[in-house]
């Protein structure tokens, strides 16, 4: 018989809201509720595929915000595995290492939660007597500057090595850096297969050896979007490795992108969102649905879109809630360019003003530093990682300004031509 075990990482249990879906009562419920869904799902899935073990890589909770009932739901779950005779093996991320419940909380005799230099533990033997060694460290701070691969023990010789690890390898946008370590060192360590995490992205780095991470199983906003999962592992009696990603996330976040070219008129536009929507709501039938709706194209409502912008976003809701489960999270749109060609369709005072707009204000030095420097004194009122999000150099700042102004210009042009239009100027 192999040994099958499901490999996941980056739970982040009860991790505070950080949507837009704050505003909407029930959808906070749900998203507030998805990272406890997403274990039971994974305690679910090793139960049905009887796998011999679950690998936890770090960071099951969300810093020193946890609290001690996300402990104890986490006990409760970690049982249901040891009843199912499930092993589990846990090390500590960065963000485990601010928890101080971790330390308080009794865990079923079948958990095994790696100290900080902890030795290699008999997993199983398989029929042809080779054993399964499992490696891992916890680390106690919050930050690991340095590697922790040198304090690793070497591979048990003729066994099956598996290591674990919380690291941000060379280096991953949006993490910090964690245990430093490059995908050749863990190549010539000697283990069959490493169990990774901490960065929230799946990626197979490896194959043989094979280096995974899995990625986060649910994502908690838009920046997490996607579907989210588990890697299912099966190793052989001669060390060969199978991989299998399985969804596991109860909530799926996805941004949308709705081109609206040809569409000629509100119930054109409508149609359209409906159809992308029906086809993303029959690929993910199982998950609740939380979208982030961008319209792009070129169609003469753009400055209509603009101007009843609340109207837009209650259809657009209504639309998605109709496919059941499905929330519209935010609403946008991208039409500065085809908002300038629907309104010189007249040569009428509102076209005229937008082509000055266009041709003599946004163009002129004078409006783009005062438009910076507007910029520039708001930024320091940010939260520091949003600075770094939207601002983390002088392009991006630049490009930030820039669509300010092109999208500001575009909402007001866009309110003068509904008003022009209503009064018969064109």
């Amino acid at each position: 018989m192999p040994f099958r075990f499901v490999h996941t990482a980056d739970l982040h249990l009860d991790s505070p809201l950080r949507s837009l879906a704050l505003r909407n009562e029930e959808l906070a419920g749900i998203v507030r509720g998805a990272t406890r869904n997403a274990l039971v799902r994974i305690v679910d899935l090793c139960i049905a595929e009887a796998v011999d073990a679950l690998l936890i890589a770090g960071d099951l909770y969300d810093g020193n915000q946890t609290s001690m009932n996300t402990a104890l739901f986490l006990a409760g779950e970690l049982r249901r595995l040891d009843e199912a005779g499930i092993r589990t093996f846990i090390i500590r991320g960065n963000h485990d290492a601010q928890s101080q419940v971790t330390r308080e909380l009794t865990l079923p005799p079948s958990v095994h939660v790696f100290p900080g230099r902890g030795k290699p533990v008999l997993a199983k033997t398989l029929e042809n007597g080779r054993t399964v060694h499992i490696h891992g460290m916890s680390f106690a701070e919050p930050h690991a500057p340095e590697s922790l691969l040198p304090h690793f023990h070497l591979p048990v010789a003729d066994a099956i090595n598996i290591g674990m690890l919380h690291t941000s390898l060379a280096g991953s946008a949006g993490h910090d850096p964690y245990a430093p370590c490059s995908v050749a060192d863990l190549e010539r360590h000697g283990f069959d297969y490493w169990a990774l995490g901490h960065v929230h992205q799946r990626q197979v780095h490896s194959v043989k050896p094979s280096i995974v991470m899995p990625g986060m199983p649910q994502g908690r906003d838009i920046n997490e979007a996607g579907v989210k999962g588990i890697t299912l592992v099966t190793i052989d009696d001669d060390g060969a490795v199978t991989l299998e990603e399985r969804p596991v996330g109860a909530a799926v976040f996805e941004r949308v992108s709705i081109d609206l070219t040809g569409a000629a008129d509100w119930r054109d536009m409508l149609e359209a969102v409906g159809r992308h929507l029906g086809l993303l709501r029959k690929g993910l039938p199982e998950a609740d649905l939380i979208l982030r709706i961008t319209l792009t194209g070129t169609t003469p409502l753009s400055w209509r879109l603009r101007r009843d912008f609340d109207l837009l976003q209650g259809e657009l809701a209504n639309i998605a809630a109709g496919f059941g489960r499905c929330w519209v999270e935010k609403v946008e749109t991208l039409f500065a360019g085809c908002s300038k060609q629907a309104m010189r369709i007249a040569a009428d005072p509102i076209g005229e003003l937008t082509a000055l707009v266009e041709n003599e204000v946004l163009s002129a030095f004078a409006f783009r530093a005062d438009m910076r420097a507007v910029a520039e004194e708001l930024l320091p009122h940010l939260p520091a990682e949003l600075r770094h999000l939207l601002a983390a150099d002088e392009a991006m700042l630049d490009d930030l300004v820039e669509n300010a102004a092109l999208s500001g210009s575009a909402d007001v042009l866009s309110h003068l031509h509904g008003r022009s239009a209503v009064e018969g100027v064109d």
